[in-house]
């Protein structure tokens, strides 16, 4: 027993009460049943377990700073597109959009002509030429070029009035027929749309694509444009359209020497 005559206060001889700790009046016996949780610390979890669901835990330092950087970036944002939708800003350009710059003189009026033509009829046609130039002895691979080119033209046919000459019209007594004598119908010059017209297919050598990169030749396609427009002209006379311009012109005179009061008109053409 103790010298105070305390019953309930342990000695110090026993070595399950823990040193350094007072027990409470009311503290249940270190005898009983409970006095290992008595003695057990309050918390024994490890400073690395993660929270209790349902338990908040301030936001670290990192996640402040991620947060604030947020918020600041959609208000820039936010007044960016503001700006921008007002027009206040410039519109953003790509700056490596291809652009082009038109460096073309005005045109330049030569000459002018008073035509007296009526076009009586017009061929539209298309050709296709391929063209091939190579040397002998050589490998085509080397040195060689062909083009095959698909062009597309007009001819027109049509009748020069101020070739007619004195006393080409011929009025009857009564006035009641009229006989007329024109030139005969001529072709023009083929035109060709270059619009419609194009390249197929080109082949060229070795050599050939070297020499265009040190020194090609501009006017490499016009001998193929001079072609196509020689074989357009040549299929407009062998169609029968100055034929055609003709038998046009006729009727469009007959219609309207008619309508100026002659029952007869008689239209001759002389040879070209």
């Amino acid at each position: 027993m103790s010298r105070n005559g305390d019953a309930h206060q342990p000695t110090r001889e026993f070595p399950e009460y823990p040193k350094g700790r007072a027990t409470a009046p009311d503290a249940p016996s270190p005898w009983s049943d409970d006095s290992a949780e008595a003695v057990e610390p309050a918390d024994d979890r490890p400073t690395d377990e993660p929270p209790a669901a349902g338990s908040h835990q301030p936001p670290s330092g990192r996640n402040r700073g991620l947060l604030l950087f947020a918020g600041v970036a959609g208000v820039v944002l936010l007044l960016f597109l503001g700006v921008q939708a007002t027009g206040l800003l410039p519109s953003w350009r790509n700056p490596f959009v291809e652009e082009e710059t038109d460096r073309s003189q005005p045109p330049l009026l030569k000459s002018i002509q008073d035509l007296s033509r009526y076009v009586a009829a017009e061929g539209n046609f298309q050709v296709v030429i391929d063209l091939e130039r190579d040397r002998k002895y050589v490998p085509d691979f080397l040195l060689s070029e062909r083009t095959l080119f698909v062009g597309a033209g007009s001819v027109e046919a049509y009748v020069d009035f101020a070739q007619i000459s004195e006393g080409a019209v011929v009025e009857s007594a009564d006035g009641q027929s009229v006989e007329i004598r024109l030139p005969g119908p001529q072709l023009g010059d083929a035109n060709l749309d270059l619009a419609n017209s194009y390249v197929f297919a080109e082949e060229r050598g070795l050599l050939n694509r070297l020499g265009e990169v040190f020194g090609g030749d501009p006017n490499r396609q016009r001998e193929v444009y001079q072609l196509a427009e020689e074989r357009i002209t040549a299929a407009a006379r062998d169609t029968g359209l100055a034929d055609r311009a003709q038998e046009n012109t006729r009727k469009m005179l007959e219609g309207l020497l008619r309508s100026l009061g002659y029952e007869t008109v008689t239209v001759t053409f002389t040879a070209g």
